[in-house]
């Protein structure tokens, strides 16, 4: 403590400080403008904010420097009002230039204000002041990326309860658009399950590997459900490969992308649908694409899968009778040769038709896999084109005062079975 009063400078020297505080402030601006570039391209607004926190950084150390014990801190609130705007207009290297411009112009007039003996003691206390003010600053901006990265964390979150939901309502845009998302184009939605650790550590990690390879990202962890949505490429796999470790045990499924993020609903729903229909192919690769699902996704129940299916394989082959009629036998008798007997046909003819179908769907009937797929496409398709039957008309109860009608229900029912 006396070490510290001894430092300082005498009352002289403080009061002619405290005097000049106008001039140096506005020496310092002054030296901000001629020195850097980027406090003259800021707005009028935001260079007054700056101006401003110049100015409370005078005063302050007026205030510190008048101090008889010492103990006084330098706390972030020697920025008064400011430091919201102040993160928002300048970033902490700025802030930093900004104090060492600050701190050069009090060096520069130490000879013209302090008393004689006092010019050491008032460098010092300039030197001590603006490392206690650098430190006050990395708090403010600190606490300004805690506040951001914990109000974009809620408003990630939303935005993608949006997307699982399919809501592309004005809210999602204004949530998206703040995030930075307003503009990103190919998106596509991504689950798998959740691993182990904290959801911030893998999120974090995620984003990491993300940065690397230029994707925009979006991340939560729902539960036993790890959902990214990722914006900005056009090859997701890759992407989703590089990340696959960050993902717990079991299925990743990736899917489709979309032009923009408000039609990224139909990603999540695919990979959702894709993510639990999975278990039903347990060879499938790790990521998995959602469209290569689909004949398990048919089978929990996706209607959307269904008709996809169905228009991919059904849809080309209905204008080619003899495509479909070839699919479905060679998957009746399961070979070249018998499909060519049944059809009366070369067998040459059987493998350039199969060749067709597969140019035609993109699935490849001598491929267990596709052969399934296709079966089960030919499968809904006949269902889809069968109408329920009629439902029978109840009899009505027989009027015994009419031996007529009566009669005449007999001569019908004897009518009917006589055509059966």
């Amino acid at each position: 403590m006396s070490d510290a009063r001894a430092r300082r400078p005498g009352a002289e020297t403080r009061r002619a400080i405290e005097r000049s505080a106008g001039q140096l402030s506005n020496a310092a601006l002054r030296r901000i403008d001629a020195s850097h570039e980027w406090y003259r391209e800021l707005p009028p607004d935001e260079r007054s904010w700056v101006g401003l926190v110049a100015q409370a950084g005078i005063a302050a150390f007026v205030g510190w420097l008048a101090d008889e014990d010492g103990t006084t801190p330098v706390t972030a609130e020697v920025f008064g009002t400011a430091p919201r705007e102040l993160t928002a207009a300048i970033t902490l290297r700025q802030t930093l230039d900004l104090i060492r411009s600050v701190v050069d112009v009090v060096e520069d007039e130490v000879d013209t204000l302090a008393r004689p003996g006092d010019e050491q003691a008032v460098r010092e206390g300039v030197l001590r002041y603006s490392r206690e003010l650098a430190f006050a600053a990395a708090e403010v901006y600190a606490r300004a990326a805690e506040a951001r990265g914990a109000w974009d964390a809620r408003l990630e979150a939303l935005v993608i309860d949006a997307v699982l939901r399919g809501e592309a309502d004005d809210s999602m845009q204004s949530r998206a658009t703040a995030l930075g998302w307003g503009s990103v184009s190919d998106v596509t939605v991504v689950a798998g399950r959740t691993p182990s650790g904290t959801a911030t550590s893998v999120v974090e990690a995620i984003r990491r590997v993300a940065a690397r390879r230029g994707v925009e990202v979006l991340a939560a962890v729902q539960r036993q459900r790890l959902v990214i949505v990722l914006g900005g490429t056009t090859q997701p796999d890759t992407v989703v490969t590089a990340i696959a470790d960050h993902f717990g045990d079991g299925p990743i499924v990736v899917g489709p992308t979309v032009p923009h993020l408000f039609a990224a609903g139909r990603s999540a729903r695919a990979a959702l649908s894709g993510l639990a229909a999975a278990p039903a192919w347990p060879q499938a690769p790790r990521p998995v694409l959602a469209d290569e699902l689909l004949p398990e996704r048919v089978l929990v129940g996706d209607e959307h899968a269904r008709r996809q299916l169905v228009g991919r394989i059904d849809g080309p082959l209905r204008s080619h009778p003899a495509l479909r009629l070839t699919a479905a036998v060679y998957l009746d008798t399961g070979g070249l040769e018998a499909a060519a007997r049944v059809l009366f046909v070369h067998p040459n003819t059987v493998r350039y038709r199969l060749g067709r179908i597969a140019e035609l769907t993109g699935y490849d009937l001598a491929h267990p896999r596709d052969a399934y797929a296709v079966r089960l496409a030919l499968a809904l398709a006949l269902l889809g084109t069968v109408t329920a039957p009629a439902r029978p008309a109840l009899p009505r109860a027989a009027d015994p005062s009419s031996s007529a009608s009566a009669a005449g229900r007999g001569s019908s029912a004897r009518g009917i079975r006589a055509g059966l």
